[in-house]
């Protein structure tokens, strides 16, 4: 069996802005997601491939920042290696590849490279994209997901034959081409690091004739390595019919805690709740958490450590971060409580599903860390930044 091996592409702390305020006292990539870090999801994926040796997660956080998510990976996965890799500065998703091919290469070699990126939410498709790749044997393999019309040109397009053969790919094209787009999930033959190379000598020498273009190791994936590549008929798109979507936003983190839930069902139904009058499915509720039996949890809730949840709440979709309280008849709907928040009685936190054309309005209530509310106040649709004490109510506004 062909050796394999898996990247997940993690980024740094100058991205994940329209995270905020989530992300300012947690990282993206380990912000709880259905009860799991981000990064979680794909490497679980990952590391049940046949044949997969070694994950291998690049970034440009700080090494402690992510190690002691390692630590714990490893431990929970332990038939395969897992190590971060950390960018001296943000290199672009290719530049990063290639400065660490080495590594990546290392001895067992790897016939195949699995790459990820951090902010897709789907059912990672592995072993559907190997079969694809396998008969084919082009440089490539894309997840392609269908999308709305009025939508695709927000994503890279692929345009491809009936044989499964990228003819076209753009990225973020000015009008429509396609509905079919990047999913973020890639299959790539070693072979990349030879595309990625020809399109860092490709960029030298239009550096060396254009005073405005920088000969650096900044390379973009999409743009600098897969529109070559599609032209010159190298990539393979395998289109996935499960659930997708991206995690841009803090209000996305429900929506793909949701989906992530459902899907526990059937690949980690050990990890969920057992369903009851009280708690109905699918919700993940941490085993250090403390609910009072008249609490009404569920569904597409998840529960981080230390929560205490008194009598008469009432929790739907939602997540709840690590050392939260919330305190009798309170209820949180379409929210996002950040860690050591108090919800204080009758208090109340309220959204609106997050819309596929969201425009700019606030719809998921979301709290960063630390916020109080006092009995019986109502917030609706806002953003709260941490350390606020809100004694009165609010709806569709930033809580500075």
């Amino acid at each position: 069996m062909a050796t394999t091996k898996g990247v997940i592409l993690v980024g740094g702390p100058s991205k994940g802005t329209r995270m905020r305020p989530l992300t300012l006292d947690c990282a993206k990539p380990l912000l709880p997601i259905a009860g799991k870090p981000m990064v979680w999801h794909p490497l679980a994926s990952l590391a049940k491939m046949p044949g997969l040796t070694e994950v291998l997660i690049i970034g440009f956080y700080e090494d402690s920042v992510m190690a002691g998510f390692v630590k714990d990976a490893k431990r929970e996965f332990p038939n395969i290696a897992i190590s971060y890799l950390r960018e001296y500065r943000p290199l672009g998703t290719a530049g990063g590849l290639y400065h660490f091919r080495d590594s990546i290469l290392r001895p067992p070699c790897p016939q195949n490279i699995f790459i990820c990126n951090i902010d897709i939410c789907c059912s990672f498709p592995f072993q559907e994209m190997m079969d694809l790749h396998s008969k084919h044997r082009g440089v490539g393999t894309i997840m392609g997901v269908n999308v709305k019309r009025e939508t695709a040109t927000q994503y890279g397009c692929i345009v491809s034959d009936p044989s499964s053969l990228v003819v076209h790919y753009v990225e973020k094209p000015e009008s429509w081409i396609s509905n079919m787009v990047n999913g973020g999930v890639y299959l790539f033959d070693k072979s990349l690091f030879d595309e990625i190379k020809v399109a860092m000598d490709d960029k030298a020498a239009r550096a060396a004739e254009d005073p405005l273009v920088q000969s650096d190791e900044m390379l973009r994936l999409e743009q600098d390595v897969i529109v070559p590549l599609a032209a010159a008929r190298k990539m393979h798109v395998y289109e996935t019919k499960d659930f997708w979507r991206q995690i841009k936003s803090a209000a996305s983190a429900v929506s793909a805690s949701s989906l992530y839930l459902s899907r526990f069902q059937k690949t980690h139904p050990e990890l969920l709740a057992k369903p009851s009058a009280t708690v109905l499915a699918p919700s993940y509720i941490d085993p250090s958490a403390t609910i009072d039996p008249t609490a009404k949890i569920g569904p597409n809730v998840a529960i981080g450590p230390g929560v205490r949840v008194a009598a008469g709440v009432r929790v739907k979709d939602a997540i709840i971060f690590e050392g939260t309280s919330l305190e009798q008849h309170s209820c949180v709907l379409n929210s996002i409580v950040g860690q050591n928040c108090q919800i204080g009685p009758w208090a109340r936190l309220d959204g609106v599903p997050e819309p596929e054309d969201n425009k700019g309005k606030i719809s998921v209530t979301v709290l960063a860390t630390e916020v109080t509310l006092a009995p019986e106040t109502l917030v609706r649709s806002c953003i709260v930044l941490p350390n606020k004490t809100l004694s009165k109510s609010y709806a569709s506004r930033v809580v500075l």
